[in-house]
């Protein structure tokens, strides 16, 4: 995956609950994300805007290709030209060849993980739970997932695990079914 970077190089995924509230603090909070994004937002294509329907179907699948650890599932959710990126390392990776490469490369330690649903940066997110030692789920990553069309153009898996307690996440809570994204 590379070496890890400063805390800087990357943003950091933020609940979208602090995006809302006061609507002074909300615009300030927006833009200021805004400003974060703007550089990387301008290297994108534009998103149109999905149904509901269509990103919940879509996150179904991916979770249930997630958690069974199903790579041809998986890249078969993704658009041509996809990236994953997991800071805090340097880990860039673009195209499905890459992305499978990359995913079949990680199989042994696919299919034990759980995931919750939650939303990140205005995007669908999910926070992963790895086995430990006594094979308790444990926070490992927060996803978040980029949607373009009916397929994820990005995924951006931080291994920060002090991000969980951002979005207010403790050990023991439980995981929400597919159906609930």
């Amino acid at each position: 995956m590379g070496t890890p970077r400063p805390e800087a190089t990357w943003v950091a995924p933020i609940p979208d609950t602090l995006l809302t509230g006061d609507p002074a603090v909300v615009v300030l909070r927006r833009e200021t994300v805004r400003l974060a994004f703007i550089a990387a937002l301008q290297h994108l294509d534009p998103a149109a805007p999905d149904s509901v329907e269509v990103e919940r179907a879509l996150l179904e699948r991916y979770v249930d290709a997630f958690e069974r650890y199903d790579v041809d599932a998986l890249v078969a959710l993704l658009h041509e030209d996809a990236i994953i990126t997991m800071p805090p390392f340097e880990l860039w990776l673009q195209g499905v060849r890459d992305i499978r490469a990359f995913l079949a490369g990680m199989r042994d330690e696919g299919g034990h993980d759980r995931l919750l649903s939650l939303r990140a940066n205005g995007c669908p997110a999910l926070a992963v739970h790895r086995p430990d030692a006594a094979g308790t789920p444990a926070p490992y990553a927060i996803m978040v997932l980029e949607i373009t069309g009916d397929r994820i153009a990005a995924i951006h898996a931080s291994l920060d695990t002090s991000l969980f307690s951002a979005f207010g996440l403790a050990p023991g809570d439980q995981f929400s079914p597919p159906a609930q994204l």
